[in-house]
């Protein structure tokens, strides 16, 4: 069997050295003409094909960036599975069940992240980067992001994911991106949106749209950065409307469709507001939903709006005005930054900060009756 050729067969016959060949496969252009042709001339005649591994031993790099999840577990209440349980080695092609409205839903976190991860998937692919993904369930030690950071060029995590004593110290041997949440005066490179602009200007249609009337808002987790935006930007809208925060009802849930369900049933119990504002779109589903089984009319009894832009928001009927993220952008920018970085280890820290786009849609419109 014919030995494969190796790089450092390339480099040999060219007479560079195997950095050199590998900067010749990478970036053609950063060298010189007359080095470049003659490393390609050896690749074609000793039918070299270039490996991931040969390139990081000439870079000191894998090829490979991490993303980073927080822990989440979307079937946390699901049994063990075990075909062969209950002795039978086949089961029924299908059962039929009286399911819930969440049943077999995803993790309200997993409909934001599948779309940063669809566009980090993306740019990876088209900077030439492989991208590996990591979730920390059961991790409070975070040793799962401390495995990734060791076997990647860079990491990509969620604002507020991973504690700031261990990003720091990740940080000082790869680089790092945080995406979603402010830049905290840290030397990382972020992805951030206009969260706290997008909600006021969204409360400010909402109170156009109102008229008198009580004003609800269901707040985010406490420890969440983007719910802090959130409340940020409504609190500024409404102090600017002369609206006291003390007349408006304030719930507090988990960015969950059940979550938001039970703030509605709470709110039906106080009295129902004129208008609801919630900080993502699941709660503000789940508070249609409560008000829908109510027998409360949205939006003629109370106008309802979101914030994240997810699909079901536009499937749900009435469609649900809300705020759209760029969530592929997102994946998109924090693979740029790292590229970038890994480029330019010593450029000044960067922040991305894309817009959002919000979607008037009738759960939010004045009934054709008031017109």
């Amino acid at each position: 069997m014919t030995r494969k050729a190796t790089v450092y067969d390339v480099a040999e016959r060219a007479g560079v050295s195997i950095a050199t060949v590998s900067r010749v496969l990478r970036q053609p252009d950063a060298v010189r003409p007359a080095t470049r042709e003659r490393v390609l001339d050896s690749v074609t005649a000793l039918g070299y094909v270039p490996s991931g591994s040969a390139r990081g031993l000439a870079e000191r790099r894998t090829g490979v960036l991490g993303l980073y999840f927080p822990g989440f577990d979307a079937s946390e209440d699901a049994p063990d599975l075990d075909v062969l349980a209950d002795g039978r080695a086949e089961r029924p092609p299908f059962t039929i069940e009286q399911a819930s409205s969440d049943a077999g839903a995803p993790h309200p976190t997993m409909l934001f992240l599948d779309e940063v991860l669809r566009g980090a998937e993306l740019e990876a692919w088209k900077q030439g980067f492989v991208l590996m993904i990591g979730v920390g369930r059961d991790d409070p030690g975070r040793e799962t992001v401390r495995d990734i950071a060791g076997r990647v060029d860079g990491l990509m995590v969620l604002a507020q994911s991973v504690p700031d004593d261990v990003l720091a110290r990740l940080a000082r041997r790869i680089p790092v991106v945080v995406l979603s949440g402010p830049a905290r005066g840290d030397s990382y490179d972020h992805v951030t949106v206009s969260n706290a602009e997008a909600m006021a200007e969204l409360t400010r249609l909402v109170l156009a749209q109102a008229d008198e009337g009580a004003l609800a808002f269901i707040a985010g987790p406490e420890d969440s950065p983007d719910g802090a935006q959130r409340w940020d930007g409504f609190a500024a809208a409404i102090a600017d409307a002369g609206v006291a925060i003390e007349d408006v009802a304030v719930l507090r849930g988990d960015f969950t469709r059940a979550s938001g369900r039970r703030a509605a049933e709470e709110l039906i119990e106080r009295g129902v507001p004129t208008a609801l504002v919630a900080a993502n779109d699941q709660m503000a589903l789940g508070a249609i939903d409560a008000f829908r089984s109510a027998g409360i009319r949205v939006p003629d009894h109370v106008r309802v709006t979101g914030f994240d832009g997810i699909e079901a928001g536009a499937l749900s009927r009435p469609a649900l005005t809300t705020v759209r993220q760029p969530m592929i952008d997102l994946g998109r920018a924090a693979v740029q930054l790292l590229a970038r970085r890994l480029e330019r280890p010593d450029a000044a820290p960067m922040t991305v900060r894309l817009p959002l786009q919000i979607l008037v849609r009738e759960s939010s419109q004045r009934p054709a009756g008031d017109l």
